[in-house]
């Protein structure tokens, strides 16, 4: 196991960029990742580990073809992006999903969600209720922050995910894929209610709601009952209420590709 100690070295330099940038995850197809419970969850979903950094010897079976480099721990604190590193970073490759019917089983549209952590959470509740995929407009947060990757606890190398242009994303709706909004009108139907069964799930912003554009295409519109003076649930709890009463409906859930 060679040993890393510059912060100038290559690979090191990789490392920081990977966690700090989106357009560099995208530009390379990587991701950052941390700790090793990530570790173990990413080698049990056999996610393409490509370096991993470590302060002490890994336990683990390491795939074939992952680089391992041996740092210390100032190292590890000056390369993570996080404030409470662990002692294993690792990068892997992003996985591709393609060939997803829209029109069968349940899909959740994440639309303008800022917080990455949200997102992670979402990802993760997702995969806890067999949801059939996550579909991110341009302008949420990326499920590769390394926020986000923490929050999924694992669910990022399992889940399939996917982000849309918001044109693409409407052009469903001629395909006949239904849409169900998100929304604290109380005109909106109880979401204890709504059939939602083949339908992509929108949920909007925390503050500012569904775009106008997605919301012009909803077939329906449902709201969670909160007591009247509760403005709104956090995002991903809002998500996770949803999701689980749509499996739930649907006799769906427990049901991963």
């Amino acid at each position: 196991m060679e040993k890393i100690t510059s912060r100038s070295n290559p690979v090191c330099i990789h490392t920081k960029k990977l966690g700090k940038s989106k357009s560099y995850r995208d530009e390379y197809g990587q991701f950052l990742c941390d700790g090793g419970k990530l570790l173990d969850e990413a080698i049990a979903a056999n996610a393409d580990i490509l370096t991993i950094l470590t302060i002490e010897k890994i336990e683990q079976d390491i795939p074939t073809g992952t680089t391992v480099y041996n740092v210390d721990k100032d190292l590890i604190s000056s390369l993570s992006p996080l404030k409470t590193p662990q002692d294993v970073l690792f990068i892997c490759r992003a996985k591709e999903f393609t060939g997803i019917d829209y029109t069968k089983g349940t899909h959740i549209l994440l639309d303008n969600i800022q917080d990455p952590g949200n997102v992670g959470t979402i990802l993760r509740s997702a995969y806890a209720f067999g949801i059939d995929s996550v579909i991110l407009t341009e302008d949420s947060a990326d499920i590769y922050n390394p926020k986000s990757v923490r929050a999924s606890m694992g669910a990022i190398f399992k889940q399939r995910t996917i982000r849309k242009p918001l044109n693409e994303i409407t052009e469903l709706k001629k395909q006949g894929v239904k849409f169900i909004g998100t929304s604290n009108d109380v005109h909106s139907t109880d979401v204890r209610h709504s059939n939602f069964g083949d339908a992509i799930i929108v949920l909007g912003n925390e503050g500012k709601g569904i775009s106008e554009n997605l919301f012009a295409v909803c077939d329906e519109v449902v709201r969670i009952p909160l007591s009247p003076d509760c403005e709104s649930l956090n995002a991903a709890i809002a998500a996770s209420i949803i999701m689980w009463e749509a499996t739930k409906r649907t006799g769906g859930g427990v049901c991963h590709h």
